[in-house]
């Protein structure tokens, strides 16, 4: 998704996330709480799964800070 939106919008890069952040729609292998984030440029993309705690605001609060924080560490 990440790669898609950097073709698409001609950036140098890009984020996404996607998940399950409940209270529904969880299943035993993908349970509420999992979530993909993931960053592209030219030079890499990274995706990571991640299994985060909580209610649907929590989970969506905790997502932007991961992503976020991919970004950060990407970029040092």
């Amino acid at each position: 998704m990440a790669e898609g939106a950097r073709r698409h919008f001609g950036v140098d890069i890009a984020l996404s996330a996607t998940g399950v952040a409940g209270p529904e729609g969880g299943t035993e292998e993908k349970p509420v709480g999992t979530v993909f984030v993931a960053l592209a440029r030219e030079e890499e993309t990274v995706a990571l799964r991640l299994q985060l705690p909580g209610d649907r605001a929590t989970i969506r609060s905790s997502t932007a800070i991961a992503i976020l924080d991919l970004l950060r560490r990407r970029l040092g």
